[in-house]
C-alpha cells in the first residue's frame, strides 16, 4: 500500500496552514509554536531548523527530540477520525498535532491542550 502523500509534504508547507488556523481564531503563532514544541520535544530553534530545510512531515517526526509521554492523553475526533484508534504511529502523531491545533483555534486554554490539568 503506497504511504499517505501528507507524509511527503515538506513540513513548512503545513506548518503555514497551522499557524492561519490559529490566527484566525485570535490566537497566535507562539501559540502554535508552543504546541509543536510541547508534542515533539524541538526547541524553537529545531523547530525552525525543520522548517527551514524543508524537511517533509514523515522526517520531521522521525526526527523529534522525544514525543510528549502526556501524547496518549490526547482523545476526540479530527477529520471524522478517532485520534486514539489511527493504527499507523505516523499518522497517529500528525492526528494529534492537528487535534492540538484543533483546539487551539477553538478558544481551549492552553494547560488544557498541553494536558497540565
Amino acid at each position: 500500500m503506497p504511504e499517505h502523500k501528507i507524509f511527503s509534504m515538506p513540513f513548512a508547507k503545513v506548518y503555514p496552514m497551522y499557524v492561519q488556523k490559529a490566527e484566525r481564531k485570535g490566537r497566535t503563532k507562539a501559540e502554535v509554536d508552543e504546541i509543536i514544541c510541547w508534542l515533539t520535544g524541538y526547541d524553537s530553534t529545531g523547530l525552525q531548523q525543520q522548517i527551514d530545510r524543508e524537511s517533509d512531515v514523515k522526517a520531521f517526526f522521525a526526527g523529534a527530540p522525544a514525543m510528549n509521554p502526556k501524547a496518549a492523553l490526547i482523545k476526540g475526533v479530527i477529520c471524522g477520525v478517532r485520534v486514539e484508534e489511527v493504527e499507523d504511529p505516523l499518522m497517529r502523531k500528525i492526528r494529534y498535532l492537528d487535534k492540538l491545533i484543533d483546539e487551539l483555534a477553538k478558544g481551549k486554554a492552553m494547560e488544557k491542550i498541553l494536558r497540565r490539568e
